[in-house]
């Protein structure tokens, strides 16, 4: 994305000369004499508009309301030889960024345009994020590492499928987030997403919980109850930490996974239910089968596809994406605005390990969004023993999230990345070929 300076003014020869000096430092600039012109080149690819006061027809605060109108975030530099106090602060008030008076020097110019540009990308960068954002549904699964990138294909491919699926992965790695995308993006969608922590549910309600119970059928069951499995019935059910499952009744969900039916608790009817299981579990479930801890034919009939979710540590590349993510949707959700990431807290966030997965990154970006901006609150302390990356391997990471992050906000278009960057053109090329990236994935 090429942002380009919109210059106005009726005096043809201070236009020439703005323009010389803004291209002379490396700028784009578009020339307009009055503000009916201008006017239709004000749209989102334009970095900032320079404005004379004094203008026929229309002048420079006239120009201003109806460009601010079109784009309020549009950074307004208005220039004049007739100013005063009053109306710079009439300018300031009325939303300009800046207030110049003539005549000036040509490098006052170009760092006023400066900090607007810097001002316009922060801007672009969080409302593309909030774009993105507000395409992303729940189900959305962020980053651009090739694990990922190979998860969401599995998801694709087995999501329209009716097979049973095992999901492994960290705690807070977002195992339901993988659940709730399968049934998401299957024809099972309509239909309901039901979802059972076996870790949390008490041994005494669980048998009742998973396959209802007729009135009756034991003390304090005052009335007919469907379980969460029929209650799944066309849908999703999700079994989260599976491995918690008690062993008496391993051996009934398992003849639901093979007969699809239910026999709710107190009751002679065989109910038959339509339904795809998804089970998480952050163990192995073939070493507890071996260990006796977990029924070897259950974890072979849920192991038709396996899923595997990467801990955080191991697609640090994504952590600056994620964290930005989870930033926006934190502003929106406390009314705040997004506050700026910086290289420093950027360097801190892909070199720290991450033990709490994405859990613990989300509530990061809470803590960050709240004003906690001392790295150590917003991160927590390291827990010892953690793995620690080599002073290389966090530059590595650094340098690629950094350039990630000007291609994600420039669209892919590597004359401005590398002008943004600062960098050769070959040098760029040489970082691209280095960590295995490519502009058009950001196009």
């Amino acid at each position: 994305m090429s942002l380009s300076i919109l210059l106005v003014d009726d005096d043809r020869q201070v236009r020439n000369a703005g323009k010389q000096t803004l291209e002379l430092a490396g700028y784009t600039v578009t020339c307009c004499e009055n503000a009916e012109q201008a006017l239709k080149w004000v749209n989102r690819d334009c970095g900032a508009l320079i404005t004379d006061v004094r203008m026929p027809r229309i002048d420079g605060f006239a120009l201003m309301a109806k460009a601010l109108e079109i784009d309020p975030d549009l950074p307004v530099i208005m220039i004049t030889g007739h100013g005063d106090v009053s109306m710079a602060v009439r300018a300031i008030r009325d939303g300009a960024y800046d207030f110049i008076e003539k005549p000036y020097p040509a490098e006052i110019l170009v760092e006023t345009v400066r900090r607007a540009l810097e001002r316009r990308r922060l801007v672009m960068e969080n409302r593309m994020l909030k774009e993105e954002l507000a395409d992303a549904d729940e189900t959305s699964i962020i980053g651009r590492t090739p694990a990922i990138e190979r998860m969401r294909t599995i998801i694709a491919a087995v999501a329209k499928t009716d097979t049973d699926v095992l999901v492994m992965g960290e705690t807070g790695t977002g195992k339901e987030l993988v659940a709730r995308a399968l049934h998401h993006q299957s024809a099972r969608r309509p239909h309901k997403f039901v979802a059972l922590n076996c870790g949390a549910t008490p041994e005494s309600i669980f048998e009742s919980e998973l396959f209802g119970h007729e009135a009756g059928a034991f003390t304090g069951a005052a009335k007919r109850r469907i379980g969460r499995i029929e209650f799944a019935n066309k849908g999703t059910l999700f079994l989260d930490e599976i491995e918690s499952m008690p062993m008496n009744l391993q051996v009934k969900i398992l003849r639901v996974l093979q007969e699809r039916v239910v026999e709710p608790l107190g009751s002679n009817e065989i109910v038959p239910v339509d339904i795809r299981v998804v089970a998480a579990t952050k163990t192995s479930l073939k070493a507890a089968s071996a260990e006796g801890r977990f029924r070897e034919d259950l974890y072979y009939r849920l192991n038709v596809v396996m899923i595997h979710i990467p801990p955080l540590r191991e697609r640090r590349e994504d952590v600056s994406l994620l964290f930005q993510h989870f930033v926006l949707k934190a502003a929106t959700r406390y009314g705040r605005e997004p506050p700026k990431l910086t290289p420093h807290i950027l360097h801190r966030l892909t070199s720290y390990s991450w033990p709490g997965n994405v859990r613990e990154l989300k509530n990061a970006a809470d803590r960050f969004v709240l004003g906690f901006g001392d790295e150590v609150e917003i991160l927590g302390p390291e827990p010892a023993g953690t793995h620690r990356l080599s002073l290389a391997e966090q530059v590595d990471l650094f340098e690629k999230s950094v350039i990630e992050n000007e291609l994600a906000l420039h669209q892919g278009s590597v004359k401005t990345t590398v002008e943004a960057l600062g960098i050769p053109r070959k040098t760029f090329y040489d970082k691209l070929r280095r960590y295995g990236l490519t502009a058009d994935d950001f196009r």
